[in-house]
């Protein structure tokens, strides 16, 4: 079965986006030649350890509590607040509390 991604013109609730997977809730959203959306579910606790990406990303955080390692200092991020990073920038995620993020990486 294809993966859906949203057509352009298409709502997308990233509350509940990706309910229908049974135990992972992490999906892509959109991907285009030029960028890509998902969703990420993080539960409390859970880190994605230090990597790095050859794009641009902005890690959003739409609900909960994540911090973001970048160049060792720690950004905590709330519901709704955001950051971005350049290419090849070393990072980490880690959720505080239950947190969902959508992640944009422009290529």
């Amino acid at each position: 079965m294809a993966i859906h991604h949203a057509l352009p013109g298409e709502i997308v609730d990233l509350n509940t986006w990706a309910q229908e997977l049974p135990h992972e809730h992490t999906k892509a959203i959109v991907k285009t030649d030029e960028m890509e959306l998902a969703r990420l579910v993080i539960q409390a606790g859970k880190e994605f350890p230090n990597h790095k990406i050859s794009s641009t990303i902005v890690v959003h955080c739409v609900k909960g509590k994540i911090e973001v390692t970048v160049s060792g200092a720690i950004q905590a991020l709330k519901s709704d607040q955001l950051i971005y990073l350049l290419p090849n920038e070393p990072h980490s995620v880690r959720a505080v509390v239950d947190s969902v993020v959508l992640l944009t990486i422009f290529f």
